[in-house]
């Protein structure tokens, strides 16, 4: 009887990561598989359940909708900030990562978008938020 991977097991697993286009995001190839508990919650949920059911040494495709991976795009999560507000030591480049300290609560990351003399703009918004997800998954082991 072939075991297959179910809720709570610790799985490893090689992937491929691409956008709808075929871009590749990320990717265990080169790299040790990755390991993980199924519904322990350290993954986006489409990804855990594309591996329940599989069988060692069985590889699938599997899309995973933005709702059940980095969730939606929100504009509201974008913010235009005075070029004076932002700390004259750092560069500002499209692309910076940086962490807005809040008064109370956990920093956030935010990617500087745009660059302007007069301000900056930041996205709060997972880099693949509003994205539709293809992973290439290879149950590699169940332990």
């Amino acid at each position: 009887m072939t075991t297959q991977a179910k809720q709570g097991d610790t799985v490893a697993v090689h992937y491929t990561g691409k956008l709808d286009d075929g871009t590749v995001f990320d990717s265990s190839e080169g790299r040790e598989p990755l390991q993980f508990s199924i519904g322990g919650g350290n993954l986006i949920p489409g990804f855990e359940q594309a591996v329940v059911g599989m069988a060692p040494g069985e590889s699938k495709t599997a899309t995973i909708n933005a709702d059940e991976a980095y969730g939606p795009y929100y504009e509201e999560k974008v913010l235009v900030v005075d070029r004076q507000q932002m700390p004259d030591n750092i560069p500002m480049n499209v692309g910076l990562r940086l962490q807005i300290q809040q008064p109370s609560g956990p920093a956030i990351p935010v990617v500087v978008t745009d660059v302007n003399d007069a301000q900056v703009t930041l996205d709060a918004n997972h880099p693949l938020a509003g994205e539709d997800l293809v992973f290439e998954i290879q149950l590699v082991s169940i332990t």
